[in-house]
């Protein structure tokens, strides 16, 4: 299950942290988006370099 709780607000900003059942991600975060299976406009030790705590990722198109 996931869910987000709210630390702060401001206007309609908010900060707090993505819980996915395994994992805390605080927020804001920058999150790398991979279509078709990869992401595009970063090299993976680019990547790893950066130690990314999540990426959204779309597969469907290789279904």
């Amino acid at each position: 299950m996931i869910n987000f709780d709210i630390q702060k607000k401001d206007g309609n900003s908010r900060a707090g942290t993505l819980n996915t059942g395994g994992f805390e991600i605080p927020t804001p975060v920058f999150m790398p988006v991979g279509t078709q299976g990869t992401v595009k406009t970063l090299e993976i030790r680019d990547l790893e370099a950066e130690d990314f705590q999540i990426i959204l990722n779309n597969m469907y198109h290789l279904y």
